[in-house]
């Protein structure tokens, strides 16, 4: 199975936000005490990455002012008590809070005990559904297979694609496990092989990969599959949450959002960091080794206390705001913890894709 993060827990004695007097006002970054974290982060975040337990940094709720510099440190950091004694409460007057926290990995696997109150595992008869079980059609590999998540429908050019990540349909870059590596033209199926008995011929294969190697140069987790012809809704349709709207919306700390993913099914929470720069380990194939560790800037950061919104497996799922007819997308999820999931931009994922395809990419929707 891929690699999973868990035990993230905020420092309850150092910096605690009291639930009880926190604001639920939105805000975006282009708010006031927005603006005064983003100078900090800015001066600061290189010098803290530097440290060995420092994971990364973002715009969060504040405890009295609306913003506040969150500061991620690794709680399995032999430097995590001296790192949180010398972190003041405020730098330059905007507010400091610490949340510890294991190394941030990329979501795809199958956390013991997941459970989901739509049925994201399930085989489906086409045109499926997204916001489903699947992935690339040979993620097998050192006695393991994996799967992630079918996250949303784009269009480029007049041509469908099916939206995800790098790490659920392309991360297989060596040979060692499986004798193969991703390549454009291969099957992407529904279900992934972990809901099929790791057996291809228990799945169906609904569109082909088309590589466009985000990562890890990129700025995005992002993987992209051509529509197999009447194999996916053409309207775009997520399980549990129906046809989109073909625009998109901006993140704001506070905003209510909701995804469909394979493991946790259809879930609900709010976005908790803005602007965030976090470190993300990726490994080279199903159960294999680490091929690199991505910092990634500009990121959305969600809450998702006991993994109840995202968790192992959920990798690739689209995020919405929370409403009930056509939600604007918002990010593509990606990774996480027991308390924190972290998604891309939606909006740089699109420029992202469109520039490798050659045309403007959008959402597929209303």
């Amino acid at each position: 199975m891929k690699i999973k993060l868990i035990g993230v827990a905020i420092a309850a004695a150092i910096f605690s936000l009291p639930t009880s007097t926190r604001a639920a006002a939105e805000f975006g970054l282009d708010h006031p005490g927005a603006k005064a974290v983003m100078a900090v982060q800015k001066s600061v975040t290189a010098d803290l990455m530097k440290l060995p337990g420092v994971l990364g940094t973002a715009v969060g709720q504040g405890d009295i002012e609306a913003a506040a510099l969150v500061i991620y440190v690794d709680q399995d950091s032999p430097s995590r008590a001296d790192i949180v004694r010398s972190l003041p409460p405020q730098i330059r007057g905007v507010g400091v809070k610490v949340e510890l926290t294991d190394k941030f990995r990329a979501f795809a696997t199958k956390p013991a005990g997941a459970t989901t109150t739509v049925n994201t595992k399930a085989k489906q008869t086409p045109p499926i559904q997204l916001g489903t079980s699947g992935g690339w059609g040979y993620d097998l590999a050192n006695g393991y297979c994996c799967g992630g998540t079918l996250g949303g429908l784009i269009q480029v050019n007049g041509v469908q694609f099916i939206l995800s990540n790098y790490h659920v349909l392309e991360a297989d870059t060596v040979s060692g496990g499986n004798s193969i590596v991703a390549a454009t033209g291969q099957p992407i199926i529904q279900p992934a092989l972990i809901d099929a008995s790791c057996n291809s011929a228990n799945s169906q294969t609904v569109a082909t990969l088309v590589k466009i190697s985000a990562l890890p140069g990129a700025n995005v987790d992002a993987a992209v599959a051509q529509v197999t012809p009447g194999m996916v809704n053409a309207s775009g349709a997520i399980l549990g949450i129906g046809t989109l709207s073909s625009n998109t919306v901006a993140a704001t700390v506070n905003k209510g959002v909701k995804k469909s993913g394979r493991t946790t099914g259809l879930t609900k929470s709010s976005i908790s960091g803005l602007n965030a720069t976090v470190s993300i380990t990726y490994e080279n194939e199903c159960a294999g080794g680490t091929a690199f560790t991505k910092t990634f800037t500009g990121q959305i950061v969600i809450a998702n206390v006991g993994s109840r919104f995202l968790a192992g497996g959920d990798s690739g799922s689209l995020m919405v705001e929370n409403v009930t007819t056509k939600p604007r997308a918002i990010g593509l999820l990606y990774a996480g913890s027991s308390s924190t999931a972290i998604a891309n931009p939606i909006n740089e994922v699109l420029t992202f894709v469109g520039s490798k395809l050659g045309g403007t990419a959008t959402m597929v929707g209303n």
